[in-house]
């Protein structure tokens, strides 16, 4: 973009869907139960699938959940989220680059649905593991620690109704439980923002510049530090004035920020001149 344009913050954000999953268990038949046995896939006599999904979008206030057909079949639900997955710039969950996403995209292939693109995830729970030193890192406890409340309570009965005895009053409570999830989640991933870095450019995809704010695309931003690589490089440390988060960046952007400010500053003497003749 031309240098002399004015930039102002964006007024369209990144698009970040926050979801969950609940998922049912295997059902298999066996002839004891106890610990240390090895139950052998041979045994399963049904499948496990995905009982709901609940997201939001960024800033919304509603939590939507879909929830599996009155057959207790996945399919019809995971069409339906495709869509909206399709329309996010990141996604984000906890542990689901290990659990929700491996779960989402096998039931798809399951279905045998079209393939689905490898989405731009964060995980708050792999944040929470490299950046932090929380005495857990499940959801639960570290929503609680923060200040933002603990989930629903749940324990395994909750499941066997569900899938068993197909009782809409537990299977309402289990979508409540998920739905209350991905708030806490939005909430977590909130509090993380200033401390971890962007996965998306905030400014960049909405039209601004790499000096500005990569997780808000702020221009209120300042330098905070001058730093020199070990091969003699210049990096400037910024740090944004409306999140408080810090980034670094090139020296070529730092010109071009010096440039913005100093066009910034004339414009605003000549309307001051004009208002003060």
């Amino acid at each position: 973009m031309s240098k002399s344009k004015r930039i102002k913050s964006p007024q369209v954000k990144v698009r970040r869907l926050f979801w969950d999953i609940e998922t049912s268990p295997n059902l298999v038949l066996a002839f004891s139960a106890g610990f240390g046995l090895n139950i052998n896939h041979d045994s399963i006599v049904q499948e496990r699938k995905i009982i709901c999904i609940g997201y939001k979008w960024e800033g919304e206030r509603n939590v939507t959940v879909l929830r599996w057909d009155e057959n207790q079949c996945d399919k019809k639900m995971l069409e339906e989220f495709v869509k909206v997955a399709d329309e996010a710039d990141e996604m984000i969950h906890h542990y689901g680059n290990h659990f929700d996403m491996p779960w989402f995209r096998t039931r798809i292939l399951k279905h045998k649905l079209p393939p689905i693109p490898v989405y731009k995830t964060v995980d708050t729970k792999m944040l929470a593991s490299k950046y932090f030193y929380f005495n857990s890192n499940k959801l639960d406890y570290i929503s609680d620690f923060l200040g933002h409340g603990k989930k629903l309570r749940t324990d395994f009965s909750l499941w066997k109704k569900i899938v068993m005895d197909k009782c809409e009053k537990s299977l309402n409570y289990m979508c409540r439980y998920c739905g209350l999830d991905v708030k806490r989640l939005e909430s977590v991933y909130h509090d993380f923002v200033p401390f971890v870095p962007s996965r998306t450019h905030a400014g960049v995809i909405t039209g601004g510049e790499k000096w500005q704010c990569p997780r808000d695309g702020s221009t209120n931003v300042k330098v905070s530090k001058t730093r020199v690589t070990a091969a003699g490089t210049l990096q400037f440390q910024m740090q944004c004035n409306e999140c408080g988060g810090f980034y670094t960046i090139s020296e070529k952007s730092h010109s071009d920020y010096l440039k913005w400010r100093a066009d910034e500053d004339k414009k605003r003497r000549k309307a001051m001149s004009r208002r003060n003749p």
